[in-house]
Protein backbone atom coordinates (compact mmCIF):
# COMPACT_ATOMS: atom_id res chain seq x y z
CA UNK A 1 0.00 0.00 0.00
CA UNK A 2 1.78 3.19 -0.91
CA UNK A 3 1.49 6.19 1.56
CA UNK A 4 -1.12 8.63 0.80
CA UNK A 5 -0.42 12.18 3.47
CA UNK A 6 -3.99 12.67 2.51
CA UNK A 7 -4.93 9.75 4.91
CA UNK A 8 -2.24 10.58 7.35
CA UNK A 9 -3.61 13.86 7.63
CA UNK A 10 -7.28 12.94 7.75
CA UNK A 11 -7.22 9.78 9.19
CA UNK A 12 -9.21 9.51 5.57
CA UNK A 13 -9.79 5.81 5.42
CA UNK A 14 -12.66 5.37 3.16
CA UNK A 15 -15.72 2.43 4.34
CA UNK A 16 -15.85 -0.41 1.78
CA UNK A 17 -19.52 -0.68 1.05
CA UNK A 18 -19.70 -4.33 2.17
CA UNK A 19 -18.45 -3.57 5.62
CA UNK A 20 -21.23 -0.70 5.21
CA UNK A 21 -23.71 -2.80 4.91
CA UNK A 22 -22.91 -5.37 7.14
CA UNK A 23 -22.62 -2.49 9.81
CA UNK A 24 -26.41 -1.77 9.19
CA UNK A 25 -27.66 -4.83 8.72
CA UNK A 26 -26.41 -5.23 12.52
CA UNK A 27 -28.05 -2.29 13.33
CA UNK A 28 -30.92 -3.35 11.55
CA UNK A 29 -32.19 -4.99 14.70
CA UNK A 30 -33.64 -2.40 16.83
CA UNK A 31 -36.27 0.19 15.63
CA UNK A 32 -35.59 2.09 12.28
CA UNK A 33 -33.93 5.26 12.50
CA UNK A 34 -35.75 8.27 11.13
CA UNK A 35 -32.92 10.35 10.57
CA UNK A 36 -29.37 9.52 9.89
CA UNK A 37 -26.61 11.70 10.28
CA UNK A 38 -23.13 11.36 9.23
CA UNK A 39 -20.85 13.54 10.74
CA UNK A 40 -17.76 12.80 8.43
CA UNK A 41 -19.53 11.08 5.41
CA UNK A 42 -16.71 10.83 3.02
CA UNK A 43 -17.33 9.31 0.23
CA UNK A 44 -21.18 8.31 1.01
CA UNK A 45 -20.85 4.77 1.44
CA UNK A 46 -22.35 4.54 5.04
CA UNK A 47 -25.36 6.54 3.45
CA UNK A 48 -25.71 4.69 0.48
CA UNK A 49 -26.00 1.22 2.55
CA UNK A 50 -28.53 2.85 5.25
CA UNK A 51 -30.72 3.93 2.07
CA UNK A 52 -30.83 -0.18 1.03
CA UNK A 53 -31.93 -1.02 4.86
CA UNK A 54 -33.26 2.36 6.25
CA UNK A 55 -35.40 3.93 2.55
CA UNK A 56 -37.81 5.97 4.03
CA UNK A 57 -35.21 8.03 6.32
CA UNK A 58 -34.19 11.54 6.18
CA UNK A 59 -30.24 10.83 5.77
CA UNK A 60 -27.65 13.88 6.03
CA UNK A 61 -23.85 13.82 5.51
CA UNK A 62 -21.51 16.31 6.55
CA UNK A 63 -18.04 16.79 5.02
CA UNK A 64 -14.95 19.31 4.74
CA UNK A 65 -13.75 17.65 1.30
CA UNK A 66 -15.13 18.78 -2.16
CA UNK A 67 -14.41 15.81 -3.75
CA UNK A 68 -15.66 13.74 -1.31
CA UNK A 69 -19.10 15.55 -1.13
CA UNK A 70 -19.64 14.87 -4.80
CA UNK A 71 -18.95 11.30 -4.39
CA UNK A 72 -21.33 11.27 -1.83
CA UNK A 73 -23.84 12.80 -3.63
CA UNK A 74 -23.92 10.46 -6.32
CA UNK A 75 -23.68 7.24 -3.60
CA UNK A 76 -26.60 7.91 -2.00
CA UNK A 77 -28.51 10.82 -4.21
CA UNK A 78 -31.39 11.13 -1.99
CA UNK A 79 -29.03 12.44 0.75
CA UNK A 80 -28.49 15.62 1.91
CA UNK A 81 -24.98 16.57 1.91
CA UNK A 82 -23.38 19.21 3.12
CA UNK A 83 -19.95 21.38 3.49
CA UNK A 84 -19.38 21.12 7.15
CA UNK A 85 -16.06 20.90 9.36
CA UNK A 86 -16.60 18.40 12.36
CA UNK A 87 -14.70 19.74 14.14
CA UNK A 88 -16.10 23.36 14.72
CA UNK A 89 -19.97 22.59 13.73
CA UNK A 90 -22.01 23.23 16.75
CA UNK A 91 -23.21 19.28 16.80
CA UNK A 92 -26.16 19.95 19.30
CA UNK A 93 -27.33 21.95 17.35
CA UNK A 94 -27.26 20.59 14.08
CA UNK A 95 -28.76 17.24 15.77
CA UNK A 96 -31.71 19.26 17.46
CA UNK A 97 -32.46 21.14 14.01
CA UNK A 98 -32.45 17.58 11.96
CA UNK A 99 -34.35 15.81 14.67
CA UNK A 100 -38.38 16.87 14.75
CA UNK A 101 -39.97 15.85 18.17
CA UNK A 102 -40.73 12.05 18.59
CA UNK A 103 -37.88 11.25 15.47
CA UNK A 104 -35.28 8.20 16.48
CA UNK A 105 -31.68 10.07 15.49
CA UNK A 106 -28.76 7.66 14.16
CA UNK A 107 -25.57 9.32 14.11
CA UNK A 108 -23.64 6.86 11.99
CA UNK A 109 -19.93 6.23 10.20
CA UNK A 110 -16.40 6.33 10.73
CA UNK A 111 -14.69 9.20 11.89
CA UNK A 112 -10.77 9.63 11.55
CA UNK A 113 -8.29 7.51 12.95
CA UNK A 114 -6.00 9.96 13.50
CA UNK A 115 -4.32 11.43 16.42
CA UNK A 116 -3.38 15.46 16.51
CA UNK A 117 -0.07 15.14 17.16
CA UNK A 118 0.16 12.85 13.71
CA UNK A 119 -1.60 15.67 12.16
CA UNK A 120 0.63 18.38 13.25
CA UNK A 121 3.93 16.24 12.18
CA UNK A 122 2.97 16.45 9.02
CA UNK A 123 1.51 20.40 8.90
CA UNK A 124 -1.72 19.67 8.49
CA UNK A 125 -4.16 22.12 10.19
CA UNK A 126 -7.50 19.32 10.09
CA UNK A 127 -7.80 19.11 13.98
CA UNK A 128 -9.90 20.40 17.05
CA UNK A 129 -8.54 22.65 19.65
CA UNK A 130 -7.24 21.28 22.56
CA UNK A 131 -9.40 22.09 24.78
CA UNK A 132 -13.17 22.18 25.13
CA UNK A 133 -14.27 23.36 28.44
CA UNK A 134 -17.74 21.10 28.02
CA UNK A 135 -15.99 18.45 28.12
CA UNK A 136 -13.69 18.55 31.28
CA UNK A 137 -11.83 15.52 33.03
CA UNK A 138 -10.48 14.01 29.63
CA UNK A 139 -7.19 15.26 29.07
CA UNK A 140 -7.14 14.78 25.31
CA UNK A 141 -9.69 18.05 25.91
CA UNK A 142 -7.33 19.69 28.15
CA UNK A 143 -4.18 19.92 26.42
CA UNK A 144 -3.21 16.58 26.21
CA UNK A 145 -0.02 17.45 23.32
CA UNK A 146 -1.47 13.78 22.03
CA UNK A 147 -5.04 12.62 21.69
CA UNK A 148 -7.02 10.81 19.04
CA UNK A 149 -8.93 12.89 16.98
CA UNK A 150 -12.00 9.75 16.69
CA UNK A 151 -12.16 10.23 20.81
CA UNK A 152 -12.61 13.73 20.81
CA UNK A 153 -15.56 13.68 18.04
CA UNK A 154 -16.77 10.94 19.18
CA UNK A 155 -17.17 12.55 22.67
CA UNK A 156 -18.96 15.85 21.23
CA UNK A 157 -21.37 13.70 19.21
CA UNK A 158 -22.31 11.38 22.25
CA UNK A 159 -22.89 14.46 24.41
CA UNK A 160 -25.08 16.22 22.02
CA UNK A 161 -27.30 12.99 21.40
CA UNK A 162 -27.74 12.77 25.27
CA UNK A 163 -29.05 16.51 25.28
CA UNK A 164 -31.47 15.59 22.79
CA UNK A 165 -35.18 15.65 23.59
CA UNK A 166 -37.16 11.93 23.34
CA UNK A 167 -35.58 8.68 23.35
CA UNK A 168 -34.87 5.84 20.68
CA UNK A 169 -31.18 7.85 19.72
CA UNK A 170 -28.61 5.51 19.24
CA UNK A 171 -24.62 6.49 17.89
CA UNK A 172 -22.79 3.72 15.72
CA UNK A 173 -19.34 4.31 14.70
CA UNK A 174 -16.15 2.12 13.84
CA UNK A 175 -13.50 3.19 16.56
CA UNK A 176 -10.28 1.72 17.52
CA UNK A 177 -11.32 -0.56 20.44
CA UNK A 178 -9.05 1.51 23.11
CA UNK A 179 -11.00 4.25 21.67
CA UNK A 180 -13.72 2.94 22.31
CA UNK A 181 -13.26 1.81 25.93
CA UNK A 182 -11.65 5.17 26.86
CA UNK A 183 -15.49 6.83 25.45
CA UNK A 184 -17.25 5.14 27.45
CA UNK A 185 -14.94 4.99 30.69
CA UNK A 186 -14.82 9.15 29.89
CA UNK A 187 -18.93 8.74 30.53
CA UNK A 188 -19.57 6.24 32.83
CA UNK A 189 -16.89 8.62 35.17
CA UNK A 190 -18.62 11.19 34.71
CA UNK A 191 -22.15 9.61 35.77
CA UNK A 192 -23.54 10.11 31.85
CA UNK A 193 -25.78 6.93 31.60
CA UNK A 194 -24.67 5.19 28.15
CA UNK A 195 -25.32 1.95 27.15
CA UNK A 196 -22.84 0.42 25.09
CA UNK A 197 -22.22 -2.83 22.44
CA UNK A 198 -18.83 -3.48 20.41
CA UNK A 199 -18.65 -5.36 17.90
CA UNK A 200 -15.12 -6.57 16.16
CA UNK A 201 -14.05 -5.69 12.57
CA UNK A 202 -11.23 -7.01 10.54
CA UNK A 203 -9.39 -3.20 9.88
CA UNK A 204 -6.58 -4.94 8.23
CA UNK A 205 -9.00 -6.46 5.51
CA UNK A 206 -11.08 -3.63 5.59
CA UNK A 207 -8.56 -0.36 5.59
CA UNK A 208 -5.21 -2.19 5.89
CA UNK A 209 -4.73 -0.68 9.21
CA UNK A 210 -2.70 -3.14 11.56
CA UNK A 211 -5.19 -1.71 14.86
CA UNK A 212 -8.09 -3.14 17.01
CA UNK A 213 -11.28 -1.41 15.84
CA UNK A 214 -14.98 -2.62 16.08
CA UNK A 215 -18.30 -1.05 15.95
CA UNK A 216 -19.17 0.94 19.06
CA UNK A 217 -23.26 0.78 18.75
CA UNK A 218 -23.86 2.92 21.98
CA UNK A 219 -26.98 5.04 23.18
CA UNK A 220 -28.16 7.27 25.90
CA UNK A 221 -30.17 5.26 28.53
CA UNK A 222 -29.80 3.95 32.56
CA UNK A 223 -28.74 1.01 32.59
CA UNK A 224 -26.20 -1.31 33.89
CA UNK A 225 -22.23 0.38 33.02
CA UNK A 226 -21.44 -2.37 30.84
CA UNK A 227 -20.03 -3.18 27.17
CA UNK A 228 -20.53 -6.46 26.07
CA UNK A 229 -18.28 -7.29 23.03
CA UNK A 230 -18.78 -9.36 20.14
CA UNK A 231 -16.05 -10.95 18.64
CA UNK A 232 -17.67 -10.41 14.72
CA UNK A 233 -20.64 -8.39 13.74
CA UNK A 234 -22.36 -11.39 13.29
CA UNK A 235 -21.32 -13.36 16.60
CA UNK A 236 -23.08 -13.63 20.11
CA UNK A 237 -21.52 -11.33 23.02
CA UNK A 238 -18.06 -13.40 24.01
CA UNK A 239 -17.76 -11.64 27.89
CA UNK A 240 -17.97 -7.92 28.13
CA UNK A 241 -15.97 -4.78 29.68
CA UNK A 242 -17.77 -2.34 32.10
CA UNK A 243 -17.03 0.44 35.14
CA UNK A 244 -16.82 -1.17 38.44
CA UNK A 245 -15.88 0.79 41.81
CA UNK A 246 -14.99 4.13 39.82
CA UNK A 247 -12.44 2.14 37.81
CA UNK A 248 -12.78 0.69 33.84
CA UNK A 249 -12.35 -3.62 34.13
CA UNK A 250 -11.63 -5.31 31.04
CA UNK A 251 -14.01 -8.08 32.23
CA UNK A 252 -16.80 -7.22 34.43
CA UNK A 253 -18.24 -10.94 34.92
CA UNK A 254 -14.47 -12.24 36.52
CA UNK A 255 -14.30 -8.13 38.55
CA UNK A 256 -17.52 -9.56 39.99
CA UNK A 257 -16.35 -12.83 41.01
CA UNK A 258 -13.19 -11.60 42.39
CA UNK A 259 -14.24 -8.36 44.02
CA UNK A 260 -12.93 -9.28 47.31
CA UNK A 261 -9.66 -9.38 45.86
CA UNK A 262 -9.33 -6.08 44.34
CA UNK A 263 -9.81 -2.34 45.76
CA UNK A 264 -6.30 -1.60 46.79
CA UNK A 265 -2.45 -3.63 47.14
CA UNK A 266 1.40 -2.72 46.99
CA UNK A 267 2.62 -0.40 44.69
CA UNK A 268 3.88 -2.07 41.68
CA UNK A 269 7.62 -0.42 40.05
CA UNK A 270 8.47 0.01 36.32
CA UNK A 271 12.09 -1.02 35.28
CA UNK A 272 14.36 1.87 34.19
CA UNK A 273 13.42 4.63 31.65
CA UNK A 274 17.05 5.44 29.83
CA UNK A 275 15.86 5.67 26.24
CA UNK A 276 19.67 5.09 24.86
CA UNK A 277 19.95 1.58 24.65
CA UNK A 278 22.90 1.41 22.33
CA UNK A 279 24.83 3.44 25.14
CA UNK A 280 23.71 1.70 28.58
CA UNK A 281 22.76 -1.52 27.32
CA UNK A 282 25.76 -4.04 27.10
CA UNK A 283 25.73 -7.42 25.88
CA UNK A 284 28.32 -10.50 26.88
CA UNK A 285 31.54 -10.91 24.64
CA UNK A 286 31.28 -14.67 24.91
CA UNK A 287 27.90 -15.37 26.42
CA UNK A 288 29.06 -18.88 27.48
CA UNK A 289 32.03 -16.91 29.38
CA UNK A 290 30.55 -14.19 31.70
CA UNK A 291 34.10 -13.04 33.02
CA UNK A 292 34.78 -12.31 28.89
CA UNK A 293 33.43 -8.91 29.67
CA UNK A 294 30.96 -6.61 27.57
CA UNK A 295 29.73 -5.25 24.48
CA UNK A 296 27.85 -1.84 23.53
CA UNK A 297 24.99 -1.50 20.86
CA UNK A 298 27.41 -0.24 18.56
CA UNK A 299 29.88 -3.50 18.97
CA UNK A 300 32.43 -1.37 20.91
CA UNK A 301 34.26 -3.17 23.88
CA UNK A 302 33.41 -1.66 27.05
CA UNK A 303 35.24 -2.22 29.83
CA UNK A 304 33.48 -0.65 33.56
CA UNK A 305 33.47 -0.86 37.08
CA UNK A 306 31.66 -3.64 38.08
CA UNK A 307 29.75 -1.91 40.79
CA UNK A 308 27.76 -0.04 37.76
CA UNK A 309 26.48 -3.08 35.91
CA UNK A 310 24.11 -4.70 37.19
CA UNK A 311 21.88 -8.00 35.01
CA UNK A 312 18.93 -7.05 32.62
CA UNK A 313 15.96 -9.09 31.78
CA UNK A 314 13.70 -7.33 29.06
CA UNK A 315 9.90 -8.25 28.20
CA UNK A 316 10.24 -11.03 26.41
CA UNK A 317 12.96 -12.16 28.87
CA UNK A 318 10.20 -12.05 31.95
CA UNK A 319 7.51 -13.28 29.46
CA UNK A 320 9.61 -15.98 28.99
CA UNK A 321 11.20 -16.74 32.01
CA UNK A 322 14.50 -16.86 30.85
CA UNK A 323 17.44 -15.56 32.79
CA UNK A 324 19.20 -12.15 31.71
CA UNK A 325 21.05 -11.76 28.52
CA UNK A 326 21.93 -8.57 28.64
CA UNK A 327 23.53 -6.36 31.32
CA UNK A 328 22.73 -2.22 32.05
CA UNK A 329 24.76 0.41 33.08
CA UNK A 330 23.13 2.32 36.06
CA UNK A 331 24.81 5.79 37.02
CA UNK A 332 22.93 6.25 39.67
CA UNK A 333 21.22 4.56 42.80
CA UNK A 334 18.63 6.94 43.44
CA UNK A 335 16.03 9.13 41.69
CA UNK A 336 17.23 11.98 43.02
CA UNK A 337 21.62 11.54 42.49
CA UNK A 338 24.12 12.99 40.18
CA UNK A 339 25.88 11.01 37.79
CA UNK A 340 28.41 12.99 38.20
CA UNK A 341 29.45 11.41 41.51
CA UNK A 342 30.79 8.43 38.79
CA UNK A 343 33.84 10.71 38.39
CA UNK A 344 35.22 10.05 41.46
CA UNK A 345 33.22 6.26 42.43
CA UNK A 346 33.71 4.92 39.09
CA UNK A 347 35.97 7.30 36.60
CA UNK A 348 35.47 4.36 33.68
CA UNK A 349 32.23 4.24 33.71
CA UNK A 350 31.69 8.37 33.78
CA UNK A 351 34.08 8.27 31.18
CA UNK A 352 31.86 6.22 28.82
CA UNK A 353 28.92 8.07 29.17
CA UNK A 354 30.94 11.16 28.27
CA UNK A 355 32.03 9.27 25.71
CA UNK A 356 28.79 8.98 24.57
CA UNK A 357 27.34 12.24 25.89
CA UNK A 358 25.97 13.97 22.53
CA UNK A 359 23.82 10.71 22.03
CA UNK A 360 22.62 10.52 25.29
CA UNK A 361 21.71 14.59 25.60
CA UNK A 362 19.48 13.75 22.46
CA UNK A 363 17.42 11.82 23.99
CA UNK A 364 13.82 13.54 23.70
CA UNK A 365 11.43 12.56 26.65
CA UNK A 366 10.57 15.54 28.60
CA UNK A 367 11.39 13.85 32.18
CA UNK A 368 14.98 14.66 31.20
CA UNK A 369 14.88 18.21 30.76
CA UNK A 370 16.47 19.64 33.95
CA UNK A 371 18.15 16.87 35.57
CA UNK A 372 21.27 16.15 35.86
CA UNK A 373 22.98 14.72 32.86
CA UNK A 374 22.72 11.80 31.79
CA UNK A 375 20.32 10.60 34.64
CA UNK A 376 18.08 7.26 34.39
CA UNK A 377 14.09 6.72 35.71
CA UNK A 378 12.71 4.33 37.34
CA UNK A 379 15.68 3.77 39.71
CA UNK A 380 14.99 3.53 43.92
CA UNK A 381 15.71 1.17 46.88
CA UNK A 382 13.45 -1.29 45.13
CA UNK A 383 14.77 -1.82 42.16
CA UNK A 384 18.29 -3.42 44.44
CA UNK A 385 15.86 -5.53 46.32
CA UNK A 386 17.04 -9.00 46.01
CA UNK A 387 13.78 -10.89 45.12
CA UNK A 388 11.00 -9.34 43.28
CA UNK A 389 8.03 -10.70 40.74
CA UNK A 390 7.79 -9.31 37.13
CA UNK A 391 5.42 -9.28 34.82
CA UNK A 392 5.92 -7.72 31.43
CA UNK A 393 3.52 -5.14 30.12
CA UNK A 394 3.63 -5.83 26.46
CA UNK A 395 2.48 -9.60 26.15
CA UNK A 396 -1.27 -10.63 25.77
CA UNK A 397 -0.58 -13.37 28.11
CA UNK A 398 -0.05 -12.27 31.87
CA UNK A 399 2.87 -14.07 33.26
CA UNK A 400 4.24 -13.57 36.78
CA UNK A 401 7.81 -14.06 36.92
CA UNK A 402 9.67 -14.82 40.40
CA UNK A 403 13.49 -13.13 39.58
CA UNK A 404 16.58 -14.07 42.01
CA UNK A 405 19.56 -12.15 41.88
CA UNK A 406 22.61 -13.18 39.44
CA UNK A 407 25.88 -13.86 40.69
CA UNK A 408 24.87 -11.70 43.61
CA UNK A 409 24.02 -8.74 41.88
CA UNK A 410 20.36 -7.99 41.60
CA UNK A 411 18.53 -8.56 38.24
CA UNK A 412 17.36 -4.59 36.58
CA UNK A 413 14.45 -4.57 34.13
CA UNK A 414 13.57 -2.33 31.32
CA UNK A 415 10.37 0.08 31.68
CA UNK A 416 8.08 -2.14 29.82
CA UNK A 417 8.29 -4.70 32.83
CA UNK A 418 6.03 -4.16 36.37
CA UNK A 419 8.27 -5.45 39.48
CA UNK A 420 6.93 -5.55 42.93
CA UNK A 421 9.82 -6.24 45.48
CA UNK A 422 10.21 -9.08 47.82
CA UNK A 423 11.82 -9.37 51.28
CA UNK A 424 12.86 -13.09 50.71
CA UNK A 425 11.90 -15.86 47.90
CA UNK A 426 9.44 -16.72 49.71
CA UNK A 427 7.46 -13.83 49.85
CA UNK A 428 8.49 -13.38 46.13
CA UNK A 429 7.48 -17.41 45.60
CA UNK A 430 3.76 -16.79 47.62
CA UNK A 431 2.66 -13.65 45.71
CA UNK A 432 3.49 -15.40 42.22
CA UNK A 433 1.95 -18.78 43.04
CA UNK A 434 -1.41 -16.44 44.49
CA UNK A 435 -1.57 -14.56 41.54
CA UNK A 436 -1.44 -17.47 39.24
CA UNK A 437 -3.83 -19.02 41.13
CA UNK A 438 -7.05 -20.05 39.68
CA UNK A 439 -8.80 -16.64 42.07
CA UNK A 440 -5.72 -14.37 40.56
CA UNK A 441 -6.16 -15.59 36.82
CA UNK A 442 -10.03 -14.34 37.47
CA UNK A 443 -8.15 -11.07 39.40
CA UNK A 444 -5.93 -10.53 35.89
CA UNK A 445 -8.80 -11.34 33.75
CA UNK A 446 -10.67 -8.50 35.46
CA UNK A 447 -7.72 -6.40 34.91
CA UNK A 448 -6.55 -7.28 31.44
CA UNK A 449 -6.65 -5.59 28.01
CA UNK A 450 -5.56 -8.12 25.47
CA UNK A 451 -5.59 -6.47 22.77
CA UNK A 452 -4.03 -3.00 24.36
CA UNK A 453 -0.81 -1.53 23.67
CA UNK A 454 -0.08 -2.69 27.56
CA UNK A 455 -2.45 -5.50 28.15
CA UNK A 456 -1.32 -5.10 32.05
CA UNK A 457 -0.33 -1.92 34.25
CA UNK A 458 1.39 -0.45 36.97
CA UNK A 459 -1.63 0.88 38.36
CA UNK A 460 -3.70 -1.90 37.78
CA UNK A 461 -1.26 -4.35 39.28
CA UNK A 462 -2.12 -2.17 42.17
CA UNK A 463 -5.70 -2.78 42.71
CA UNK A 464 -4.73 -6.15 43.91
CA UNK A 465 -5.32 -6.90 47.49
CA UNK A 466 -2.21 -9.74 47.74
CA UNK A 467 -2.39 -10.61 51.09
CA UNK A 468 -6.11 -11.44 50.74
CA UNK A 469 -5.47 -12.99 47.27
CA UNK A 470 -2.39 -15.06 49.50
CA UNK A 471 -4.61 -16.27 52.02
CA UNK A 472 -7.55 -17.45 49.85
CA UNK A 473 -4.64 -19.22 47.63
CA UNK A 474 -3.18 -20.92 50.96
CA UNK A 475 -6.52 -22.10 52.01
CA UNK A 476 -7.60 -23.52 48.73
CA UNK A 477 -4.21 -25.50 48.26
CA UNK A 478 -4.43 -23.86 44.69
Amino acid sequence: MTHDPRRAEFGDFQTPLPLARAVCRRLADGPAPDVIIEPTCGDGTFLKAAAEIWPGSRRVGFEIDAAHRRNASAADPAAEIRAGDAFTLDWATVFAEHTPPGARLLVLGNPPWVTSAGVGALGGQNRPARSNPGLSGLDALTGRSNFDVSEWLTLRWLAALAALPGDGHRLALLLKTATIRRVLSHHWGQGLPIVGRQYGIDARRAFGAAVHAGLLDARPAPAPLDCPTHPDLDAPAAGGFGWRDGTLVADAAAWDRARGFLGGGRRWRSGIKHDCARVFELRPRDPADPAAGWRNGFGEPVDLEPDVVYPLMKSADVARARPPRRALVMPQTTATADPAALAERAPRAWAYLQRHGERLDRRRSAIYRNRPRFSVFGVGPYSFAPFKVAVSGLYKAVRFTVVGPLRGRPVMFDDTVYMLPCADRAEADAIAAALDSPRGRDVIAALSFPEAKRPITAAQLGLIDLDALRAESASTGS
